[in-house]
């Protein structure tokens, strides 16, 4: 095993080793059933709540129909530097998938993005002090400015190179990242969509499940496991933490799933079986004469939420177009 001059202080609990597996076991069967990659709508929901729920972390007032206006190009009423935020924060996230989640670089990158017309140094590590506070309380003071670069060499090393399981090392990341708080704002709202990032390189629907929004539901117990594992100068309580709203966000993505499956969609599969029918055969077979009605609610429902395709994708009105299950 590599040797790291750098090595970040956790234990493997029982907990958490319980919690990998699950969380594991579970993304495997959401990956191959969730059809989140043929559901565009359903991306952008979440994304939406990722975004949303992030900001909103950050005190930002911004609701979800806002943030959904914004994406929509439509303008508008809310603080200035609020709409800003979320602005660079929707392309932040478009962004996501074309940064390398190893590189120094990439990640400066996004920060620029990210704090846009927010920050003076936006896009740089920061130049001076900073510490966190809760009310009149300082609860953090993160290192000194001038070691900032090397501590973020030495944790971009261990991310990419230690043979750790990506759920953990994700972790780990988000908490060394806040306790080195190596920029002047935007700590929090970096952190968490980097941590998504690392998440996506593992397993790519990670890109679209909003954990953001159930740290954003349990908000004080995220900064009550921070600052447990600053007091402990140990991990181990954040990545339990972390690995639990993990869980849960996939767990409530399954129940939207299957929230989708509605009974018409659930007659359709039932008669289509192992076959590929083509549109005439279904609707006979479910013993219906309006054509709009079954695009409605049982062809374009079932093809959004991926459970069936089309056996001639790149022509979809074609006039022998049949349907089939999804393949796993």
């Amino acid at each position: 095993m590599k040797e790291f001059l750098y090595k970040p202080k956790y234990t493997l609990t029982d907990e958490i080793v319980t919690l990998v597996a699950d969380i594991a076991a579970k993304v495997e069967a959401l990956t191959i059933h969730s059809g989140m990659e043929q559901n565009p709508k359903l991306r952008r929901i979440n994304r939406i709540k990722s975004i949303q729920s992030s900001l909103a972390i950050e005190n930002n007032t911004l609701t979800v129909e806002q943030v959904t206006a914004l994406i929509d190009g439509k303008r508008i009423l809310a603080p200035p530097q609020d709409i800003r935020e979320a602005q660079n924060a929707i392309q932040a996230y478009n962004k996501l998938l074309d940064w390398n989640p190893y590189d120094l670089d990439d990640l400066l990158s996004a920060h620029g993005v990210l704090t846009q017309g927010l920050v003076a140094e936006a896009g740089q590590f920061r130049s001076g002090f900073v510490g966190i506070a809760r009310g009149e309380e300082i609860i953090h003071i993160a290192p000194p400015a001038a070691d900032v670069s090397g501590l973020m060499a030495d944790l971009f090393l261990w991310v990419k190179e230690a043979a750790v399981h990506p759920l953990i090392k994700s972790c780990v990341f988000h908490y060394e990242f806040e306790f080195v708080h190596p920029f002047q704002d935007g700590n929090g709202r970096m952190g968490r969509m980097w941590q998504t990032l690392l998440l996506s390189q593992w397993k790519q629907i990670f890109a679209w499940l909003p954990i953001e929004s159930i740290v954003r539901d349990r908000q004080q117990r995220y900064y009550a496991a921070l600052s447990r594992s600053n007091d402990a100068m140990d991990a181990t309580e954040f990545i339990a933490f972390m690995l639990n709203a993990i869980g849960a966000t996939i767990d409530g993505h399954t129940d939207q799933v299957t929230d989708q499956v509605t009974d018409q969609v659930k007659r359709l599969l039932d008669v289509l079986g192992t076959s590929a029918l083509s549109a005439a055969e279904l609707m006979s077979l479910l013993a219906l004469k309006h054509r709009p009605t079954f695009r409605q609610n049982y062809l374009r429902p079932a093809l959004d939420a991926g459970l069936i395709e089309m056996t001639l994708p790149d022509a979809p009105n074609a006039r022998n177009q049949q349907y089939r299950r999804k393949s796993k």
